[in-house]
């Protein structure tokens, strides 16, 4: 991409952030999103081209870092159950229904097998609510509401890659899925992720004391969540859980330092900026990308197999709060479904679908014109219904 495109696309999410002060009824990243679309039809836009990598070594870190060091441990530890629930075993059985019902309504329009609903499933598992965690937050009838979305959307991402790399490696190589085969390399590749951002977290967040200078620790938090990240995925564990794990670590920190509001303060006025960039040129670039994958969309099974996701998604989640005692006081089917509606497809799933597409083999093809418009209605209707459907859901 050249620098002029970049100042244009910037120039574009800087006019739209501005205009859109309250995010309340169209949340920022669909209007970029549809925005994107509109700007591939346009000769200057038209061969622009993104990469899976583009997305995952750039966008993604310095995004799951921002929300991982702002998350609150003490949130994290109030609902580490659930989250923990619906981030691993949620999603596996969520992958499981979901290819279920891919392989028997996808199998009425074209030839389809298990293995490759069960990849399509996989790409529309992780959870993205960049576009609405604010709008729980200050709409949702519990908070806690939102800190459940957020915790499980950032653990996610991590455990979706690992599902889509083994699906799609069985797919390609036409093998049969072996369950004891998935679970080994999860646990490898999860586990040593999540311990090495734990101590990358660590000891970086107490080197960040060793200066007073401002602009060197937020040098060292660039370093940490992206250092992390590369560290993980050069020794074959999970970049995304590192660099979560880290950014966790980091508030950790913030919990149990005198410090903590000034070197809160220095990241904030750094990665406050950083966020809203990297999401412009993300949701952007998204949209002017989609086009070439939705002009053979199947969009009526879309429609179907959305439908599917948030009703599969909603008895996941119900049936898993139901395992939780405290929970059980005081959840009820509005809150579940609230839970469920906010499991938005985004960044994380575009990701895997460039990747999917990268691996040019021709019969990722429908996978492909299946899964994509998913992910888009998925994240225009649901970010634009969430403010009307939090305040409903608030009514007494």
């Amino acid at each position: 991409m050249s620098t002029a495109l970049i100042v244009i696309l910037l120039s574009i999410g800087y006019i739209i952030f501005t205009i859109d002060k309250k995010q309340e009824n169209f949340p920022v990243p669909v209007v970029l999103l549809l925005i994107g679309i509109a700007l591939s039809f346009i000769p200057y836009f038209s061969d622009v081209q993104v990469t899976g990598d583009i997305i995952y070594n750039i966008f993604l870190p310095g995004l799951l870092f921002t929300s991982a060091y702002r998350f609150s441990t003490k949130a994290l530890r109030k609902n580490a159950g659930i989250i923990g629930a619906l981030s691993t075993i949620g999603i596996i059985l969520t992958a499981g229904l979901m290819g279920v019902v891919v392989y028997y309504v996808g199998g009425l329009f074209f030839s389809i097998s298990f293995i490759g609903a069960l990849l399509v499933a996989s790409i529309l598992t992780p959870t993205d609510p960049v576009s609405v965690i604010a709008i729980l937050k200050k709409a949702a009838p519990d908070k806690t509401i939102a800190d459940i979305v957020d915790g499980e959307s950032m653990i996610n991402d991590g455990t979706s890659i690992v599902l889509f790399s083994v699906i799609s490696g069985m797919y390609i190589n036409h093998q049969s899925f072996n369950i004891w085969s998935f679970l080994g390399e999860f646990s490898y590749v999860s586990i040593g992720g999540a311990g090495l951002g734990i101590v990358v977290g660590w000891l970086l967040s107490k080197a960040v004391h060793y200066t007073h200078h401002r602009d060197y620790q937020v040098m060292l938090s660039i370093i940490i969540a992206y250092g992390s990240f590369q560290l993980a995925e050069n020794l074959g564990f999970s970049g995304v859980l590192a660099t979560v794990a880290a950014g966790i670590m980091l508030s950790w920190e913030f919990t149990h330092t005198n410090k903590e509001d000034h070197y809160s303060e220095a990241l904030s006025g750094f990665w406050d900026v950083v966020e809203p960039t990297l999401l412009s040129l993300l949701f952007l670039l998204i949209g002017i990308v989609a086009t070439d994958y939705l002009t053979s969309a199947h969009w009526g099974l879309a429609v179907v197999i959305f439908i599917a996701t948030i009703v599969i998604r909603f008895l996941v989640v119900s049936s898993t709060m139901q395992i939780f005692s405290g929970w059980r006081k005081v959840v009820n089917w509005k809150k579940a479904f609230l839970i469920s509606w906010s499991g938005i497809r985004g960044s994380m799933s575009v990701f895997l679908l460039l990747s999917l597409s990268a691996m040019n083999d021709g019969n990722v093809d429908n996978l492909i014109s299946l899964a994509f418009p998913v992910v888009i209605i998925s994240l225009v209707v649901q970010s634009i219904g969430i403010y009307p459907l939090s305040k409903w859901m608030g009514d007494k």
